[in-house]
């Protein structure tokens, strides 16, 4: 083995909808096929403040309504290192209510503003009756996912310089049903409202498998400096 490679899951106790674990379940596999044990680590709660910069990899998956609410008020203490993280362009995937909760706020049917992390320009409007649900594809950069989408949540892009679309859609709504695209990247970050779990698409699994394993050995050349 060539090393523990260390994944800090976000809330997977409340926010783990439609198999989002088997995103990481996933990745843990093709990371041992490549020689690396992984350690995924549960930040939620009742978890003390958390340093984002001591792991290799931060996956924040989907969840209901009510669970959503009740951690993004928790979520916000750890906002600032989620936000160093980012900047400095390491590997982090956010699925559905991961994705809206890296943006400014989200919007409820009933008209309550939450406020998300405010580290990436971007909203989320929800309409509860009219539901985004079925399956969906769309092209990447490393080919075509397919995949399974269910979210009232409308998520806009609030600056289309800074942020690039993950993929255009081919069947399904994506983020909306307007703008014809699906999730988002910034740097090492990608957002996306694919469930099913996403990465069970090898050809997106695999990527991201490159850039944990690249940002593990930047982080321990850090720590022997």
């Amino acid at each position: 083995m060539t090393g523990v490679i260390k994944i800090a899951y976000l809330y997977e106790d409340l926010m783990n909808t439609y198999g989002d674990s088997g995103d990481v379940k996933i990745l843990s596999y093709l990371l041992k096929q490549r020689g690396y044990e992984t350690q995924v680590d549960d930040v939620s709660i009742d978890t003390p403040k958390f340093n984002a910069q001591d792991y290799d990899f931060l996956f924040f998956g989907g969840g209901q309504d009510f669970e959503q609410t009740v951690v993004a008020k928790d979520l916000l203490r750890h906002s600032q290192t989620i936000a160093d993280y980012i900047e400095a362009g390491k590997p982090m995937l956010a699925i559905c209510g991961g994705y809206q909760l890296l943006g400014d706020y989200y919007e409820t049917s009933e008209g309550t503003t939450i406020k998300g992390l405010g580290i990436l320009p971007l909203h989320t409007v929800f309409k509860a009756d009219a539901r985004m649900i079925g399956d969906t594809e769309f092209e990447t950069e490393w080919g075509t996912v397919k995949a399974f989408e269910n979210h009232s949540g409308r998520t806009y892009f609030d600056d289309n310089v800074k942020l690039k679309p993950l993929g255009k859609m081919i069947t399904g709504y994506g983020n909306n049903p307007e703008d014809g695209v699906e999730g988002m990247r910034y740097k090492g970050t990608i957002g996306s409202y694919a469930h099913g779990p996403l990465l069970k698409n090898v050809n997106l699994a695999a990527a991201i498998a490159d850039q944990i394993i690249s940002n593990h050995q930047a982080r321990l050349a850090t720590v022997q400096a």
